[in-house]
């Protein structure tokens, strides 16, 4: 089946030793974003003198956010000219509110002592996150980063679930034992975050492998995604292209999901990079690469439906570069001084609920009374969850070795349920083991 980025004017690499093939429709030398991050300052790369086509090479992907303003033109003439139902605008709305909500939540739960360690928020990134997970069924798979709350939230896992892990509680997700930096369910197909940047995408790489066995070799009836969130600088990794690798030449159904936030804790993107354009490292292992408005879901949903529908099609991997930005530090620990207060005005002035919310109104899909009321429904969710997190148990001190050693009574627990760590003579190398 074709895919449904041809229709959109992504093109698809041209088979090896094809010069014969018309060239690709879309010129990336004239593309062009209104978006703060993809100026000409970003987009400074050399193009100026284009190589010759070279028959041994498969053509280029491209793909940007202006593909969107094509579709649009060619929806125009449908019956309808929306992006989005009044059902989906609500359920979008909700699951931003519930995020920022959440989030801002934790900075007060954090700064009181009910966390411990490091805790990052997602702020001002929440497009990314409904934009893409809102659209997965529940079977799909979702691999995080040490940010990753929200993306918890928007696969279905619930708020006080994840509060309780952050609170340390045996009620929570992970029991208490991940904490911030490593949401889990089983349940919700959430494989984790992962405190080490790039250590996410070999697990999503895996869980995708996962989804393609099943459906070619044992010949189950499995569609299943996976879609792989990660930032920009975790872009320079080895990882990330050793994986980028084995998707393609295995067409494994993944989103390779980059949130570009623009800073890497607190080195800036453009002095990190030799080619700040992420997106461009697609097509350079045969995939599509997509470029979008990280600030505004409706323009991060328009692609990565695509995404996935092509995934699950089997169709292969795409990389989609969703240029956006946090509202706060790096984590609570930071005190955000390294960037510019200009900056970091613009970008809150693009804030993603504020957009969703004008367009909403704009094409009449709710009225500021039901909006109101998903808001109050949410702070009701969010000020329960603390409630339960906070009158919720600590794991017992049993749970202490499980999940470390396969079998923890046969090592690290004598026969009397007594921690053999605690004998004088066990670190001297005298105790029984």
């Amino acid at each position: 089946m074709a895919s449904s980025f041809l229709s959109s004017g992504i093109i698809q690499p041209l088979p090896l030793r094809s010069p014969d093939k018309p060239q690709p429709l879309f010129d990336h030398l004239k593309a062009t974003s209104t978006f703060l991050g993809s100026t000409s300052k970003i987009r400074s790369v050399s193009l100026s003198k284009p190589n010759l086509p070279n028959p041994h090479r498969r053509s280029t992907v491209v793909a940007v956010s202006d593909v969107l303003k094509e579709k649009k033109t060619k929806s125009a003439a449908s019956s309808s000219h929306l992006l989005i139902t009044r059902e989906e605008g609500l359920e979008l709305y909700e699951d931003m509110v519930l995020g920022r909500a959440f989030e801002d939540m934790c900075a007060q739960m954090y700064y009181r002592g009910k966390m411990f360690g490091f805790v990052h928020l997602y702020n001002g990134q929440e497009a990314v996150s409904t934009g893409f997970i809102k659209l997965l069924k529940k079977e799909d798979c979702v691999v995080s980063t040490y940010r990753d709350h929200v993306h918890a939230l928007s696969k279905g896992v619930p708020a006080r679930a994840v509060m309780s892990e952050l609170f340390g509680k045996a009620t929570g997700c992970c029991r208490g034992q991940g904490g911030s930096m490593h949401m889990f369910s089983k349940e919700h197909n959430v494989l984790g975050g992962f405190a080490f940047i790039g250590e996410g995408i070999p697990v999503a790489t895996g869980a995708a492998f996962t989804s393609k066995y099943k459906r070619e070799v044992l010949k189950e009836d499995c569609d299943e995604v996976t879609l792989a969130f990660f930032g920009d600088g975790t872009c320079n990794n080895g990882q990330f292209f050793e994986c980028l690798n084995m998707a393609a030449l295995w067409k494994l159904p993944i989103v390779f999901v980059v949130e570009n936030n623009l800073w890497a804790i607190g080195m800036s993107h453009l002095r990190a990079t030799s080619d700040p354009e992420i997106w461009k490292k697609g097509p350079a292992f045969g995939m599509p690469g997509v470029h979008v408005d990280g600030m505004d879901v409706l323009k991060v949903r328009e692609v990565a439906k695509e995404a996935i529908q092509r995934a699950r099609r089997g169709e292969g991997p795409t990389l989609v570069e969703c240029e956006t930005y946090r509202f706060r530090g790096h984590s609570l620990a930071d005190p955000d001084e390294l960037r510019d207060p200009a900056e970091k005005a613009h970008y809150a002035a693009r804030d993603p609920i504020t957009a969703l919310k004008k367009y909403i109104f704009d094409n009449k899909l709710a009225s500021e009374a039901e909006l109101k009321a998903i808001e109050k429904k949410i702070d009701e969710v969010v000020e329960e969850s603390v409630e339960f997190a906070d009158a919720s148990p600590p794991p017992p001190r049993s749970q202490l070795l499980e999940n470390v050693f396969a079998d923890p009574k046969g090592f690290g627990i004598g026969p009397d349920g007594s921690y053999r760590c605690e004998d004088p003579k066990f670190t001297e190398g005298t105790a029984h083991v």
